[in-house]
């Protein structure tokens, strides 16, 4: 994991240069680094529901947004897509991510978010590194809790400044009891929600997809979990909700009965680590533009 420290010190950017000029360089004229490509944790849809998702899995709320790559290094802090691609770099009040506050190579963070541009927000997801310690190898429930403790320490860093641009928000995470479910889909959150991730609370944090991490809109809730919930703005069916379940549905029998007979293309898809949503989440062409808008969100995240 050292190797992540000091990753940004090419081509340091001029200061005060516009932001456009400054993508439009990164994307002209770097050579895209391999370290960066497909080092998120993916999901899979959550279909097959496991037996014990009451006592041993965590459920976060997510916002609509682009998922990102985020390294804070030698008072830099850059934005990364999941195929590796740097798409903007600024200071933030992350460890390592500006020049007042880096003081050592080896203080740095990476982090798994997802970007809100209407909220000018990352959303921290999870944390693979924090101040040049990585806790790759450690459970997700440990993590979690790692990385809420040590938001509550950075001092501004949930809000816009000259120094932080960006705002840098820690999501809660959820028991996934009958009754917590229900709660979580009434309440109301300060941002658009995409969907809910299930995270495994024993998994370390592992680049590519893994159905230790399970994906669901929250609509589907009720039909794939058995619960009933409320009726909310959240699980209110889209137009595409029986299209969409049962393309879903198809896919992962079809993946399942193509691995047990060792096809190979269950193998290369699994060794890409293709991450489901980019291919399944969105539904068959619609005249419905509301439709097409809800597509679009789930892809993106």
């Amino acid at each position: 994991e050292d190797d992540w420290a000091g990753v940004e010190s090419e081509g340091e950017e001029k200061e005060g240069e516009d932001a456009e000029e400054e993508e439009m360089d990164v994307d002209a004229g770097k050579k895209l680094p391999k370290r960066y490509a497909n080092q998120l944790m993916l999901s899979e849809w959550l279909v097959d529901v496991p037996s014990d998702l009451e006592q041993e899995w965590v459920v976060v709320v997510c916002p609509v947004g682009k998922r990102a790559l985020v390294v804070a290094s030698r008072g830099t802090t850059a934005a990364y897509t999941k195929s590796g691609f740097c798409v903007n770099r600024f200071p933030s009040l992350l460890p390592g991510g500006n020049r007042h506050n880096s003081t050592s190579d080896k203080v740095y963070c990476i982090l798994d978010c997802i970007y809100n541009e209407a909220k000018q927000t990352y959303y921290i997801l999870d944390v693979m590194c924090w101040r040049g310690h990585p806790v790759y190898d450690c459970q997700t429930d440990f993590r979690f809790f790692w990385l809420f403790s040590k938001i509550q320490e950075e001092e501004g860093l949930g809000e816009k400044s000259r120094i932080n641009p960006f705002k840098f928000v820690g999501l809660q995470n959820f028991p996934c009891s009958s009754d917590s479910l229900c709660k979580v889909l009434a309440m109301d959150f300060p941002f658009e929600v995409d969907g809910l991730l299930f995270y495994h609370k024993q998994t370390h944090y592992t680049p590519g997809s893994t159905p230790l991490v399970g994906w669901l809109r929250p609509y589907m809730v009720p039909e794939i979990i058995g619960l009933a919930v409320p009726a909310t703005v959240l699980t209110a069916k889209p137009d595409y909700a029986g299209r969409q379940l049962q393309q879903i549905i198809e896919s992962k029998k079809s993946k399942k009965l193509a691995a047990e007979k060792g096809h190979p293309s269950s193998a290369v898809a699994a060794r890409n680590g293709h991450y489901e949503l980019e291919h399944l989440s969105t539904p068959q062409p619609t005249n419905s533009l509301e439709g097409q808008d809800e597509a679009v969100s789930q892809m993106e995240n």
